[in-house]
């Protein structure tokens, strides 16, 4: 059974199989993050997860990147260069240093697929938003119209074909 929140989430959605998992043996395509009970997402966010789910570069580079935004990796990394510079090397700590020049390019790499992902769901969202904005748009118009011309018939039907000019009425 699904879970409320995957149900809710890909609600208008024909099949939850390949996006969730949960039959016919489909590998979870979507970060348990994203299925927490009583959250719903916007479908960009869905199709964005997945997407990225797909590709095994793309998940591993998620994982360095989220666990690089961590106050764990602060605290590793601080402790780590304390016991090299107090350890291992003299002063003024070369091998330390080319280390954290290589991390530092690794890392702002990182950070640019980061920036790069970002780009792509927002791009995602609001050309999903658009779509339906204008399919709302589309269907408002279409409702308005038929209510005026509802409107005519009935104002047709209990006025009478005479009342048509529409003319001032008169004070008797």
């Amino acid at each position: 059974m699904l879970p409320r929140s995957a149900t809710r989430a890909r609600a208008g959605h024909v099949s939850d199989a390949p996006v969730t998992g949960r039959r016919g043996g489909t590998p979870n395509l979507l970060p348990r993050r994203l299925l927490r009970a009583g959250q719903v997402h916007h479908p960009a966010v869905l199709e964005e997860a997945v997407r990225r789910n797909r590709s095994f570069q793309l998940r591993i580079a998620d994982v360095i990147t989220g666990f690089a935004g961590s106050m764990s990796f602060v605290f590793i990394h601080a402790a780590l260069f304390a016991i090299w510079m107090l350890v291992f090397e003299k002063s003024p700590w070369p091998t330390l240093t080319l280390v954290v020049s290589l991390e530092a390019i690794f890392l702002s790499t990182f950070v640019m697929i980061g920036q790069n992902r970002q780009a792509a769901f927002q791009q995602a969202k609001a050309d999903h938003d658009f779509q339906e904005s204008e399919l709302e748009l589309k269907t408002n118009t279409e409702l308005t119209r038929e209510i005026h011309r509802l409107t005519a018939e009935l104002h047709r039907r209990v006025m009478g074909p005479a009342s048509d000019d529409h003319g001032p009425a008169s004070a008797t």
